[in-house]
């Protein structure tokens, strides 16, 4: 009886030693966030915009693509939601003044190409949505959230030569000086 005792507190000892090791090392698979001054991470993705929906491999959406602009890479979770609707509305109604600062959006989430050109439409955004179906861009961003299965809500502005100068990982789509320190950023670049 003994016997068996230690050795079922043997085995117990090793899954847990085993269930631990697993958890650490799946945490040190997880991409941190690119820093400020460093180049942002490339990509490729499938977007749509109100009037189009691009899924081609080769006609896919990267961020490379866009050298020469000032980028801001918009995560969020879900097309539909409040939030999300709440923040690409006023990435549509500032877009202008952005524009003027020599910069474009893209927005990113886990949703469809079907879908983001619904809601494109329906909210009359300028600017194309990503699908990052299988979040890889997103985990590359640190703006995944494994526990919930979306998105989170952040912002990065990439400069025209593709380098990170500011990110915001707990953007708030309600709250004006998110948008404001986006802006006075993107000033800085001028």
């Amino acid at each position: 009886m003994n016997r068996v005792l230690t050795v079922t507190k043997t085995l117990l000892f090793g899954l847990m030693c085993f269930t631990f090791a697993s958890a650490i090392a799946a945490r040190a698979q997880t991409t941190a966030a690119p820093k400020i001054g460093e180049a942002a991470p490339d990509f490729k993705l499938p977007y749509a915009t109100q009037e189009n929906i691009v899924m081609k491999p080769e006609e896919q959406m990267s961020l490379s693509s866009q050298r020469g602009k000032n980028v801001i890479l918009a995560f969020y979770p879900a097309d539909w939601s409040g939030g999300c609707t709440k923040e690409v509305c006023t990435l549509r109604d500032i877009f202008a003044e952005l524009a003027d600062l020599n910069a474009t959006v893209l927005g990113i989430s886990g949703d469809y190409v079907f879908s983001h050109q619904e809601w494109a439409k329906h909210h009359k955004l300028q600017f194309p949505l990503l699908s990052d179906h299988d979040h890889h861009v997103a985990k590359l961003y640190d703006s995944y959230r494994e526990d919930v299965g979306f998105n989170k809500r952040t912002v990065y502005l990439i400069d025209k030569d593709g380098v990170v100068r500011y990110f915001n990982l707990d953007f708030k789509a309600g709250d004006i000086r998110d948008y404001d320190a986006l802006r006075n950023e993107l000033e800085k670049l001028k």
